[in-house]
């Protein structure tokens, strides 16, 4: 079912993976931009954000069980294009708290351009012959955006006004248009691919929705405490500057777990990564939300991202596995956007109702869940050990 690409169609692919992906890269931005400058409530913020994030979920999820039916390359182009033009009409409206009406709608348009655009990258990753390998190395350049995008992105807007990041994300999601266009892989014939599918299918088809659920899991985690990173700072009274710094840094320490995972792929078990991983990020979330000293504050928004892209880059391999059809993969923009858009709104009516701390206590709560569920997962592939072997490895 996997097939091996040249280094042109992984290059389209990652391209369209950094333009999907601009939303978590650029979220604590996002958010502070839309209460800084267009002063929207944290809720206004959080839910104008969350319906672009509802968009893509939607898309995935419409998309997914058609993946091996519809033309990728077609519906790749005029899903980024669609996003870009809505970023673009973003940038022509007024610059102030009564814009919410116009900006909303316009975010879950650009949403659901994105996601069908996402979520048909995703499920070519997935059939890839090494789909772990290749989402780390995506996730790699993913974060060289992150970087990008941290250290210029802020003095901009600072300059010019909020308008900018919604340049930048017109500007990405009409490079992955455009390259798309001209060298989305071709991975073979739908109808052939899709039959295959039908006849090869397992057993495992009913074990994926833990995975899936785990990742909902670690994305609301992110997008909950994430969001408000660069708010919380500066109600501790951090300084804006050293606020920057840590988004700098973060940044380029982001380059390390896509790397790390995909040369680990064969050392670590997946499951045992599945259950560290939510433990892990609830600890730096804790510290996040509570801390009044910098220095904890800072460390832990620095390994924040990181701890989510190490553990997702398992998890996908987990589930190429699980399904190598491709659908499972597909849906990734579904999983990781239901829970990144449930993230900004729930964690805006927390601030406001409990405080920034309370960010942290929800954080604990939701990767518990995630460690039962990746619990269950382990004792049923351990049922089904010569089933499930090469998941279970």
């Amino acid at each position: 079912m996997s097939k091996p690409i040249g280094l042109g169609g992984k290059a389209v692919l990652t391209i369209g993976h950094m333009a999907g992906m601009i939303d978590m890269v650029a979220l604590p931005l996002w958010i502070g931009g839309l209460m800084q400058h267009y002063r929207f409530s944290p809720q206004h913020a959080g839910i104008t954000v969350t319906l672009f994030l509802l968009g893509m979920v939607i898309a995935s999820a419409v998309l997914a069980p058609l993946f091996n039916r519809i033309p990728r390359r077609l519906v790749t182009v005029l899903g980024f294009a669609a996003a870009s033009v809505c970023f673009l009409l973003i940038v022509r409206q007024p610059i102030d708290g009564a814009s919410f009406e116009l900006l909303a709608p316009l975010h879950a348009l650009a949403g659901l351009g994105a996601g069908c655009g996402l979520s048909l990258v995703h499920g070519s990753i997935g059939r890839t012959d090494n789909p772990h390998r290749l989402f780390g190395m995506v996730s790699l350049a993913a974060a060289v955006l992150g970087i990008g995008v941290f250290a210029v992105v802020p003095g901009l807007t600072a300059q010019y006004g909020a308008s900018v990041l919604f340049v930048v994300f017109a500007v990405a999601m009409g490079l992955a248009a455009a390259v798309s266009l001209v060298g989305f892989p071709d991975l073979g014939d739908p109808a052939r691919v899709s039959a295959e599918g039908a006849r090869t299918a397992s057993p495992s088809s009913r074990l994926i929705w833990m995975p899936i659920a785990v990742v909902i899991c670690l994305t609301l985690n992110q997008s909950m405490v994430f969001a408000f990173v660069e708010r919380i700072g500066a109600a501790r009274g951090f300084g804006a500057g050293d606020i920057q710094a840590m988004l700098v840094t973060l940044g380029f320490f982001n380059l390390l777990p896509g790397p790390l995972a995909a040369w680990m792929q064969h050392r670590i078990s997946p499951l045992n990564v599945g259950i560290v991983g939510p433990v892990g990020q609830a600890l730096l979330a804790f510290t996040l939300a509570s801390s009044a000293v910098f220095a904890p504050y800072a460390l832990a928004g620095v390994l924040y991202v990181s701890m989510v892209i190490f553990t997702h880059t398992f998890l996908f391999g987990l589930l190429s596995r699980l399904d190598p059809s491709g659908r499972a993969t597909s849906a990734t923009p579904a999983m990781m956007m239901m829970g990144s858009c449930m993230g900004p709104a729930l964690g805006g009516f927390i601030v406001s109702g409990l405080g920034y701390q309370g960010l942290g206590w929800a954080a604990c709560l939701v990767s518990l869940v995630a460690v039962v569920l990746m619990a269950r997962l382990r004792m049923q592939l351990r049922v089904h050990a010569d089933t499930h072997q090469r998941a279970f490895a």
